[in-house]
This record gives structure tokens, sequence and C-alpha cells, in this order.
């Protein structure tokens, strides 16, 4: 297979431009499928496709079952996979076209669906994009970071660069997506029966992207700490499911940072699908969605240029700390900004820069977590660790969605409703705005305990020891 990654073949090497533009093209294409799925799914289905939301909700709640199965079964796959394309690339080549056509059939329900038959099309198409797909893809994907390199700084640099890549798929979602909904469609607006041509054409345009960021991901990166098949004979160096769970959950860096990476998909939802119903519904015109969102997209994606100098003189830790401070007060401004375009805009600024801090080192604290159960426990965890990164993601999104349903529907929303009324412009301010802020505030208490910055000098120095 063609590749312009690194030759080197040094596990300790910094890697260079290539490998990471090579790793963060991965999650290019992902990224609109994560950012669809948060921001417009609920919206299509109530508005264009008129599915009631609760039960959009019910779906989702009963799906999340079988997403974290098939987290751990993909993180074992992973754990287990000896090929010439090592652990985890090969994943991304054989998984990037089954997720591309499922994700476009999700987003072209036929109008002639009814009832019952049309609500299984939802569940059999939802559980295959999320629960099959996308995690055969994205756990794999976040493996990559253990995988390409042992080095400390490189594990926030390639979590760093993931980031960047996915806000610039945001940037992109938030100002083309719907551009090109009402383009392909010749509607007026994108939530109408009509739009619905234009979804279909637009989501295919997303499938495309998908593929070709992935196979570009498979070409730039190489797996230097992963066993490959040499002499056509496969190493046995799997580690038994349930020791490498027993690993995992009494690692306390690691079930931090799972938790934490959950919050921060939660709020994804609320301030991407929530800024959707707000500006359309409190605010009054869905076109405000681009530069509200945008603000934030933009503001992060300018924040984690800067990240690497900050993590590099205070640490992972407290880069990610100061971030949550910033999302914590942004979403606290935007609650008070009510429908002050102006200051929802600036608001929404500050959010980017508290998640630009924060996202961009998330990654990196995951695959530093790995180390010290590997120090911990004389064996890695890599695909069964990174699964529960897909877990805690799709697990975010998911609940995200039951929530923002179930209290639009307690709200009294109805997606037929030419104005909505009062109780329902509440609901969607309320998650919107204040949800977010006690989610921050617990998340930031959690989050005090974490010293691993402090202790992983001395951790790596004796995991090489023991390697020689």
């Amino acid at each position: 297979m063609f590749s312009f990654a690194s030759k080197t073949n040094d596990p300790n090497a910094r890697l260079g431009w290539n490998d990471r533009i090579g790793y963060g093209m991965g999650n290019f294409g992902m990224a609109w499928v994560n950012g669809m799925m948060s921001a417009f799914l609920m919206k299509y289905l109530t508005d264009v496709s008129l599915v009631d939301a609760a039960v959009v909700s019910m779906i989702i709640a009963i799906s999340k079952l079988f997403d974290g199965v098939s987290d751990l079964i993909m993180g074992r796959i992973v754990d287990g996979t000896h090929s010439k394309f090592g652990k985890a690339r090969v994943w991304l080549i054989r998984m990037c076209i089954p997720l591309a056509i499922s994700t476009v059939l999700l987003f072209s329900i036929p109008a002639s669906m009814t009832g019952i038959i049309k609500y299984i099309y939802v569940f059999i198409l939802y559980n295959l994009v999320n629960a099959v797909f996308y995690t055969a893809m994205f756990v794999p994907y976040n493996s990559l970071i253990s995988l390409s390199t042992t080095d400390s700084y490189e594990h926030g640099m390639l979590g760093n660069i993931s980031m960047i890549f996915q806000t610039i798929a945001n940037i992109c979602m938030n100002t083309f997506f719907m551009a090109m909904v009402v383009k392909f469609s010749g509607a007026a607006e994108p939530y109408m029966l009509e739009a619905q041509k234009g979804w279909t054409m637009a989501t295919i345009v997303v499938g495309i992207l998908i593929v070709v960021s992935a196979l570009i991901c498979a070409c730039g990166t190489k797996e230097r700490t992963g066993v490959q098949i040499e002499n056509g004979e496969k190493p046995k160096d799997d580690v038994p499911t349930g020791k490498a769970l027993k690993s995992l959950f009494t690692n306390r860096y690691w079930l931090s940072m799972i938790f934490a990476m959950f919050v921060i998909f939660f709020i994804i939802v609320m301030y991407s699908a929530g800024a959707i119903f707000y500006c359309a519904d409190v605010l009054g015109d869905y076109s405000l969605y681009t530069p509200v969102n945008n603000a934030l997209s933009i503001a992060q994606f300018a924040t984690m240029f800067f990240t690497p100098f900050f993590m590099k003189k205070f640490g992972k830790h407290m880069t990610y700390m100061v971030g949550l401070v910033g999302m914590g007060l942004g979403f606290l401004g935007t609650g008070f900004a009510g429908t002050n375009v102006a200051l929802l805009v600036v608001f929404n600024a500050l959010k980017g820069i508290g998640l630009g801090a924060a996202g961009g080192m998330a990654f990196g604290m995951v695959a530093d977590t790995l180390e010290y159960g590997e120090w911990k426990d004389g064996f890695k965890t890599v695909g069964m660790g990174n699964a529960a990164i897909s877990a805690a993601q799709k697990l975010g999104l998911g609940i995200g969605q039951v929530v923002l349903g179930w209290i639009l529907d307690f709200g009294g929303y109805s997606g037929e409703a030419a104005v909505q009324s009062e109780s329902a412009k509440s609901a969607i301010s309320f998650l919107y705005n204040w949800l977010p802020v006690g989610m921050i505030a617990v998340t930031f208490i959690i989050m005090l305990t974490y010293k691993l910055d402090k202790e992983l000098p001395k951790i790596q120095k004796e995991l090489e020891e023991r390697h020689r």
C-alpha cells in the first residue's frame, strides 16, 4: 500500500507533520458523521420525516445497549488483529465504504414509509451507522495514537491535531451542509418535506468525504508499537478479555478521562443540536445557526494552534482544566444573553476557546492513561482502552439526544407547529444553556484528582527499562 508516513520504526521517535496530518485526516471524515448525528438527525427526523421526538429518543436509548457491547467487541478485535497493515489501519480501509453507505440511507427515509415500518427503518439504520460501522472505524482510529508512538508529547499533539481536523469538518458542515440541502432540493428551507432529495444528495457528498479521508489516514500513518505479521506467523500477544477489563476498571485515571469524554460529547449535542432549535424556534431564524455555531468552531480551531505551546509549558491536565473553565463561562454567558445575537456569538466564541483547550488535550490524556495501565499491570490494552473513547463519545451523543428529545417532548415541542409554545422555548433554552453548566462543574471537580502529568515521566522511564 502507498504510504507517505515517516519511515522511522522507532516507537519513541517524534513524528513528522506528514504523520500528524495523515492522522488528522481520519477524523475529518468521521467528524461529518459525528456532527450530522448530533446536530441534524433529531431535527431531520422530527421536521422532515415527521417522526415523534419522544419515539426517536426511545430508539436512541435502546440503541445505547448495542453501542456498549459493540465498542467492547471492536476493542477486543483490534487487540487481536495482526495484519500486514497492523492492528488499526486495516479497519479504516475495510469499514469506510459501509459507513458512507449506511449514513446516506439513514438520512434518506422514503416518504412512502409510515408508522411502525418507518420506526424499524430508523432503528436498524441508526444502529448500523452508530453501533457497527462507526465503531469499527473510530475504535481503531483512536488506537492509532498509542500504536504510532509512545512519546507523551506526541500523544497530546496527535489528539490536538485530531480535534483540529474535527473542528475544520464542523466549520465546513455548519457552513455548507444546509446550503447543499437547499441547493440540491430546490426547497425554500431545509426543514420541509420537499427537501428530502436535498438531504440525500448532500449526504452522498459527505459519504465521499468519509471514504477519501479514511484512505488518506491509512496511507499517512504507521503503527510502530503494535505487532504485525512477520514471516506469515501471528504472534501470541493477546490479553484475555476479563484481564483487560479488570486492568481498565482499576485504572483511576482512565475512569476519570472516560467520564470527562462522555461529558464533552454530551455537551456537543446541547450546543449543536440545541443551537438548531434555539436559532429556529427561540430566535426565529434557522439561518443564524451558521454564524452562531461557527463562532464556536472558529474560536476552537484558532485555540488549538496554541494549545501545544501551553501543553508543553503547563502540561495536558492544566490546559484541560483551563478549557473547562472557559466552556463553563461561555455557557453561562449565552444563558444570560437571551436573544441578543451579538452576545451569543461572543460567548459561543468563549465556549470554543474552552473546547479547543479541553478537547485538544482529551485524546492524548487517554493515551497517557493506557501507558499508566501498562506500567501498573504489565500489559497494554490499546484496543479495549480506546474502545471506551468510542463508547464515551457515543453514549454522550446518544444520551444527549435522548435527554434532548425527552425535555423537548416534556416542554410540548411539536415539529408541525409554525410557532413553538413558551414552555417549548424554555425547554430549548434549558438544554442549550443551563444543563451544560452543571455537567461541566461536575467534571471539573472529578478532574481535580488527576495527577498523571507529574507521574508519567517516571512511569515511561520504567517502561523503557522493562522493554530493553
